[in-house]
């Protein structure tokens, strides 16, 4: 059967290809929810196409339906047709007495005819009738409400219409009869959090003779319509590549990590604030760049002109690389941002620009777009897990409560990374100083060792194995021998 567009991106991915043509649809959310937005947005689809559409209003005027087109820079195609369904004045004459039939008998009757005038007039492909509310308060009744969704649905269909009825949920919520009837049940929700803007989400609850998308998937309304971030799932996203592993151009890290990381991995950097985990990073995107290969940088705890100073202060300099086209920063509002729209952003990196290394800072951050701590788990899963078959190596970090001796992860994802290198301070000879160590690795060796490091000009300094302490991750090491491994201070 052919399929009809909706025209909103992301949406024809979740209903795997579209609409089929002639059937009947049900859009339902609560007033606010962009029902409107969204079917303005399949209208003026089908107008691209040249088909004609037809918008049945009966709780809009039309000057209000173009003066929300306006706010995001529509102009209504000629193909696209706004009839105001108002009530007749003749119904709503006060000194009119009715004897043997109440008035909303009357108007049913009348919305009805009217509704079939206009259809014949314009001959629409598609149509949309905004709000089955109306028509419900008007039949009274489920009965005559259910008979008369029936006999529009009889009438587009011997008629080869595409209906998209919209319905704002103002009645009973077990009211379940137009479901029954459609063809396909998209829902619309708005969640208000605590703190940040408004999140928006739909579900589509049944589709006859497809095999949709299930489960809720974010959406945005910003000026110029609705967009759809389609759930992300791993298992759609192959790529074929090879898996070799990629040395750091810095000997001693490179050693410690066991020659270097494999293509496709995930490396999970923990540590307490302050560390030096961003500029970690920064180094495998200075590689990353050396190999002329594009990295990706979704930055969201800091202030990106600061990153950019902090960057020259180990000699890397990020604005050339953005301007050589080999990275892309982000700077991410966990707010203002939902998670579906965080990954339709990755992959947007990942497959139209070409980036091999992907860098999240931080975990913390991103977990505050996130409402609760599982579904940041199965979240992160589904993302690590695209980015690992699409070959592009990733990097996250995550901020340790506490600064020494015993500290926690606001959220544990160590079992979802292939690499895990740990920082830590501890205090030697009267100094506070830092520890670098790699306490997993899948994918092959790597040093058992303890390296105290350094930031400085050359960037991440590392010094020879502590052999002379135990207890460095602790942050409050026992001298046992020479303390042999300390890195010169005297210069910094």
């Amino acid at each position: 059967m052919d399929n009809c567009a909706t025209g909103v991106p992301g949406l024809d991915e979740i209903l795997a290809g579209g609409l089929f043509r002639g059937r009947l649809y049900l859009v339902e959310g609560s007033p606010g929810t962009g029902k409107t937005t969204l079917a303005s947005q399949f209208l003026m689809e089908g107008a691209r196409n040249c088909e004609t559409g037809l918008y049945i209003t009966l709780s809009e005027t039309e000057e209000e339906l173009r003066a929300g087109a306006a706010s995001h820079g529509w102009a209504f195609d000629p193909k696209f047709e706004i009839f105001e369904l108002a009530p007749p004045e003749s119904l709503l004459n006060d000194q009119q007495e009715q004897s043997l039939l109440y008035s909303s008998d009357l108007e049913l009757g009348e919305t009805t005819r009217r509704i079939f005038e206009a259809f014949e007039r314009v001959k629409p492909s598609r149509v949309v009738l905004d709000s089955l509310s109306e028509i419900r308060l008007l039949a009274q009744s489920s009965l005559r409400y259910r008979r008369q969704i029936l006999a529009l649905k009889h009438y587009f269909a011997k008629n080869s219409a595409t209906v998209m009825m919209l319905d704002d949920l103002t009645a009973e919520a077990l009211d379940k009869t137009v479901h029954s009837v459609a063809h396909a049940v998209i829902r619309l929700e708005e969640l208000s959090p605590t703190y940040g803007a408004e999140r928006r989400r739909l579900r589509v609850l049944k589709y006859r003779g497809r095999r949709y998308r299930g489960g809720y998937h974010d959406f945005v309304i910003d000026t110029g319509g609705t967009r759809v971030f389609p759930r992300l799932i791993s298992a759609e996203h192959r790529a074929s590549f090879e898996r070799e592993t990629v040395p750091v151009p810095n000997t001693a890290l490179n050693d410690l990590l066991g020659g270097g990381l494999p293509r496709g991995a995930s490396n999970l950097i923990l540590g307490p604030a302050g560390t030096g985990k961003s500029l970690l990073t920064l180094t495998f995107i200075q590689a990353a760049v050396e190999r002329s290969e594009n990295a990706a940088m979704f930055v969201f705890d800091e202030e990106l002109g600061l990153l950019f100073e902090r960057a020259k202060g180990m000699g890397i300099d990020l604005q050339a690389k953005v301007d050589a086209g080999r990275l892309i920063i982000e700077q991410i509002d966990a707010a203002e941002l939902t998670p579906g729209e965080f990954s339709e952003r990755v992959r947007r990196c990942v497959e139209k620009y070409g980036a091999r290394t992907v860098v999240i800072d931080s975990l913390n951050g991103f977990q505050a777009a996130m409402p609760e701590e599982q579904a940041l788990i199965l979240h992160m899963h589904e993302l690590l897990q695209y980015l690992n078959r699409q070959g592009a190596t990733t990097f996250l970090t995550v901020a340790q409560h506490g600064l020494v001796g015993d500290m926690k992860s606001p959220v544990d994802v160590t079992y979802l990374a292939d690499t895990v290198i740990l920082l830590r301070y501890f205090e030697a000879l009267g100094r506070v100083r830092r520890a670098i160590s790699v306490v997993k690795k899948r994918t092959g060796p790597h040093e058992d060792t303890i390296r105290e490091y350094m930031i400085g000009l050359s960037g991440i300094t590392l010094g020879e194995p502590l052999v002379g302490f135990q207890g460095v991750l602790r942050g409050v090491p026992d001298l046992v021998g020479d303390p042999v491994g300390l890195l010169d201070t005297s210069t910094t």
